[in-house]
């Protein structure tokens, strides 16, 4: 194996372009279906052109990356830029069920809804200046590693690996969920039967390359998405209040919302401080004024909620080996930053598609309107985005019912865009669920193999032993997956705040303080890790069952202050930590230097060679 310096390998300069002529072929083929729309080519044909010109692209792209290098397959060669990285990392921690189901909770919740917005970026920014660089210098692939390798201590990696498995598998379900369903939306078919190809085409494509596959299909994904949010948003934006920037426009019509929503009968709500009310998954209709603070989610809620999605995104388990890729210390710090600007940009722009539905959905309703009801209407009837008595001369609120996952998708119809628009939208929707989904299939599986498989042994295996571990374990997680999304099938999200929450509490305490107290020791950080998974668990099962008064969206946060009281208190309780954990720490906090991981495995290595 070869574990040499990160700078040693230098980052592609065609890689700019490379993702241009990848961009230039998506808008071909949005102007080709288009124009053809327009020929009165048959829809069906044009659906499946939609959906299956870019899944071949971008399973192209992954087979094209193969490697059998373990630097490359962990790592993508640790040569990722830190605008890739970043545009990557805020697709990923997104995803299909946040930008559409999140779309929706705007809709339907409002001003609650920021508790998206800001639990996401303040879980950046919490990676950027307290985890990433230093697990950037530290170098492990996988989380369960880096706990390992700090600590010395092989129960922590296998205990640590076991209690990750849990939320990456919560967010495959959820992802291959809504895949599936916006796949069923834009080609027809049955839904466990497009998971299943989804989940095939996932193992396909990110096999040959591992975390390089991985990364440069899921930049290309990535660009999918924001290429379809951005430009249907920006089109509705222009022909709504002639601006083209939707995130700014939509000011005068959440003002116009102030005025009139509530004459047309929408009445204030209140809510007890921790209640966290999500908008269902299905069919429901306006309950509250948009602009409304904490009519949905209570005051007391929103700051938990807030907390859990911060402390999750900033420990996800299928995120922060990301930085790993980043060339540099310097560069994993930058990616972050591009990370919370991306991420921003999506979450801002849907919440400007929410604002202008709520304007056409309030045009719709009004009293004194005259004449039959929108066209529109009708149409976005008949594509099942939304349910109303078709014989009615006039709605209120209540009789005209949105489908939570189809509010993102129900802007190009009112608007009168041609169909194309829409079906751009459900791919760009089924790129953000690819990209993560693919994320968390390679994360599991690397943890299978690494931390599970090899967990009780520092010995290194050889290169290609590695590198084939993981690529069957890649085909086991994916299946798995599938099997768990049709089996069990809940609200993505739900399963995705259940995820985040359970990382949040198990893993959260024990990253923070392995790199900012060196007294924490290794049965501090087993008892931190266990104690706040078991917590988070019982906690959102007891809220489930109806025992426990918080709502189990956020109930999972409550197992964070057991976990971190655990951790100081058993390390209190301990000897102190060794002479080489208290050096690797201080080696964490040198920005510059030879990368941890890489000098013990050659430790390790030399080791061996000396034995044999």
């Amino acid at each position: 194996m070869a574990f040499g310096a990160p700078r040693a390998r230098m980052v592609n300069p065609r890689l700019g372009t490379y993702f241009s002529i990848f961009a230039a072929l998506y808008t071909a083929l949005f102007l080709l279906v288009l124009i053809f729309e327009q020929l009165r080519l048959d829809d069906h044909l044009l659906r499946l052109a939609v959906l299956a010109g870019p899944v071949l692209i971008y399973g192209a792209m992954g087979l094209s990356v193969s490697t059998n290098e373990t630097l490359c397959f962990f790592a993508a060669g640790r040569r990722v830029p830190a605008a890739y990285t970043g545009l990557l990392l805020g697709a990923s921690a997104l995803g299909g069920t946040l930008i559409v189901a999140g779309t929706g909770m705007f809709f339907f919740t409002g001003f609650d809804a920021l508790v998206l917005l800001i639990g996401t970026l303040t879980g950046f920014v919490i990676m950027a200046i307290a985890l990433a660089p230093f697990y950037r210098k530290f170098g492990a692939f996988t989380v369960p590693s880096y706990l390992g390798r700090r600590f010395e201590s092989r129960v922590l990696r296998v205990v640590t690996a076991a209690v990750a498995a849990v939320p990456m598998l919560l967010v495959l379900s959820a992802e291959l969920q809504m895949g599936g369903s916006v796949a069923q939306r834009l080609v027809g078919g049955s839904e466990n039967g497009l998971i299943c190809l989804l989940a095939l085409t996932i193992a396909i494509s990110t096999m040959a390359g591992g975390t390089r596959s991985s990364t440069w299909s899921g930049v290309a994904q990535s660009i999918a998405l924001f290429l379809a949010l951005l430009a249907v948003a920006t089109t509705v934006s222009v022909i709504v209040t002639s601006l083209p920037i939707p995130q700014l426009a939509n000011g005068p019509m959440v003002r116009g919302l102030v005025r009139n929503e509530v004459n047309e009968g929408l009445q204030l709500v209140n809510v007890w401080p921790l209640a966290f009310q999500l908008p269902p998954d299905g069919f429901s209709s306006l309950t509250k004024p948009y602009t409304q603070p904490f009519g949905a989610i209570g005051p007391l809620a929103f700051i938990i909620g807030t907390f859990a999605i911060a402390t999750g995104i900033s420990t996800a388990p299928w995120l922060l080996p990301r930085v790993a890729a980043a060339p540099g210390v310097y560069e994993a710090r930058k990616s972050l930053g591009w990370a919370t600007v991306f991420s921003g940009l999506a979450l801002l722009t849907i919440s400007s598609v929410a604002v202008f539905m709520r304007d056409f959905t309030l045009d719709a309703v009004r009293t004194e309107r005259l004449g039959p009801l929108p066209q529109w209407l009708f149409q976005a009837a008949a594509n099942h985005f939304v349910a109303f008595d078709q014989a009615a001369t006039h709605l209120g609120f209540e009789g005209l019912k949105f489908d939570r996952d189809s509010v993102l998708f129900s802007l190009p119809v009112a608007v009168g865009l041609p169909s194309t628009f829409v079906y751009f939208l459900l791919a760009g929707a089924l790129a953000a669920a690819l990209v993560t989904a693919s994320a968390t299939t390679v994360s599991l599986a690397a943890v299978l193999g690494e931390d599970v498989v090899q967990g009780m042994s520092w010995e290194p295996p050889s290169a290609q032993n590695r590198v084939w571990v993981v690529r069957a374990f890649i085909a086991v997680v994916a299946v798995c997956g599938a099997a768990l999304s049709i089996a069990a099938p809940t609200d993505p999200l739900r399963l995705v705040l259940w995820a985040l929450s359970i990382t949040g509490a198990s893993l959260f305490p024990a990253m923070l303080l392995s790199i900012w107290w060196k007294r924490l020791t290794v049965g501090g950080a087993i008892a931190g890790v266990i104690s706040g998974f078991v917590a988070a668990s019982l906690a959102i099962l007891m809220s489930e069952m109806g025992t426990l008064s918080t709502p189990s969206p956020i109930a999972g946060i409550l197992g964070l202050p057991v976990s971190l009281g655990l951790a100081l208190m058993t390390s209190l309780m301990r000897p102190e930590a060794s002479r080489h954990a208290l050096s690797i720490v201080r080696d964490m906090r040198v920005p510059g230097g030879e990368i941890i991981y890489d000098r013990e495995m050659q430790r390790l290595q030399l080791r061996k060679h000396a034995r044999t």
